[in-house]
């Protein structure tokens, strides 16, 4: 009895058939390789997009804005001057608001500034639904 035992635990025993529970080693190996190619293209795809749009984000038009002073005129404009700072051939725009006493915004509006010039200086009137008590630059942006 012991010889018997003895060959049911040989080394051709511990292989099963090929194909008898699932994929062989092999195939199992050719998918693992072509996920990780994949993965491997769409990393660098990824990285190459992030990379896009960094540099885009850092070396876009820049424009650049700041209120000098602001004067409510009436109960329905404020006239705002705004200095403006870009590239000499920059096309943009600044946006700016104003608040009421209460802080609820009662006035907001794009002002264009496509002049060739690096610096600009210049008055706008932003119209208000009540009296506004503040003017404040959001933001500004190139196209």
């Amino acid at each position: 009895m012991s010889a018997v035992r003895d060959a049911g635990t040989s080394g051709s025993a511990a292989r099963p058939p090929e194909g008898r529970y699932g994929h062989s080693a092999s195939a199992d190996e050719r998918a693992d390789r072509k996920l990780k190619i994949v993965g491997a293209v769409l990393g660098a795809a990824l990285l190459a997009f992030v990379g896009w749009a960094g540099y885009d984000y850092i070396a876009g038009t820049k424009i650049s804005g700041e209120v000098i002073k602001f004067d409510v005129v009436s109960d329905r404009a404020v006239e705002v001057h705004l200095e403006v700072r870009k590239d000499e051939d920059a096309k943009g725009y600044c946006t700016v608001r104003s608040q009421a006493e209460d802080g609820a915004e009662v006035g907001r509006a794009d002002f264009r500034f496509d002049q060739h010039s690096s610096r600009m200086d210049k008055v706008v009137t932003l119209r208000t639904t009540s009296r506004g008590t503040t003017a404040e630059l959001v933001g500004c942006h190139g196209d």
